[in-house]
């Protein structure tokens, strides 16, 4: 927190970098929950994550009394999930097969000049040295690659059902859907989790967190001293994170 109130006045770069390295581990633990529900790699996740990061630490304000924790947690989620959303039915391919693809192109083009006829895949994976299984398997993910029409009508063996007008729109999962099923997923555990809590806790908790009141406020509204605000709501989210940790195999930072 001190290091947030020197950045809060005087922000620079190196600060901002200490600050990410110190609160990489809450960026650590979203990328690692979300990675295990979505096809992109973590290391993707763990990028887009910092980049919520950085922007949570240049907007928090260590005056409002929240814990920066808490406050960085959205936008490092919600950098991923828009990230997910904008790139959710994008096929990648590896590195290496995309550069093989694109030589094996000019290959063909040259064994063309250069033998008078169409090249067979023997010949052009011999001169790419490559196997013919890696050539095919290479030129097979280029092909579905290619973006199909989500009007396009699936053939009658891949119908789940004899429905002639079942198309490839039909079949597939809404990514906002997906997406929404975290959401309400992660929701569910944490308003489980805050049940379990005394009373007073939780109701300090949710004031400051999901009220966004001072703990100034907090105090006032329920009748005891801001200190002991603060005390009920550090021992609450200890509680949180405990409660958290058992009904889920990722670590949650409090």
């Amino acid at each position: 927190m001190e290091l947030l109130v020197i950045f809060k006045n005087q922000p620079s770069v190196q600060m901002r970098n200490r600050l990410v390295r110190l609160n990489m581990g809450l960026v650590r633990t979203i990328a690692h929950r979300l990675a295990h529900q979505c096809a992109i790699p973590y290391e993707d996740l763990e990028q887009c994550g910092s980049l919520g990061l950085i922007t949570a630490i240049e907007r928090f304000d260590p005056t409002q009394g929240y814990a920066f924790s808490s406050f960085a947690v959205p936008y490092i989620r919600g950098e991923i999930l828009h990230f997910l959303r904008d790139r959710g039915n994008t096929v990648r391919l590896p590195r290496r097969w995309q550069q093989l693809h694109r030589k094996g192109q000019k290959v063909q083009q040259n064994l063309v000049m250069e033998l008078g006829r169409q090249p067979s895949e023997r010949e052009v994976a011999e001169a790419l040295d490559l196997s013919m299984n890696e050539w095919r398997s290479v030129q097979l993910a280029a092909c579905n690659r290619i973006p199909l029409s989500l009007n396009a009508r699936l053939s009658p063996n891949q119908q789940l059902q004899a429905d002639s007008s079942l198309t490839l729109g039909d079949a597939l999962v809404d990514a906002n859907v997906q997406i929404q099923q975290i959401n309400d997923e992660e929701s569910s555990e944490l308003q489980q989790a805050l049940a379990q809590l005394e009373e007073k806790t939780r109701e300090a908790i949710q004031l400051v967190y999901f009220k966004h009141l001072s703990r100034k406020e907090v105090a006032q509204h329920i009748g005891v001293s801001p200190i002991t605000v603060t005390r009920r709501i550090n021992r609450g989210l200890g509680e949180l994170k405990n409660l958290m940790q058992k009904s889920s195999p990722t670590e949650i930072y409090g």
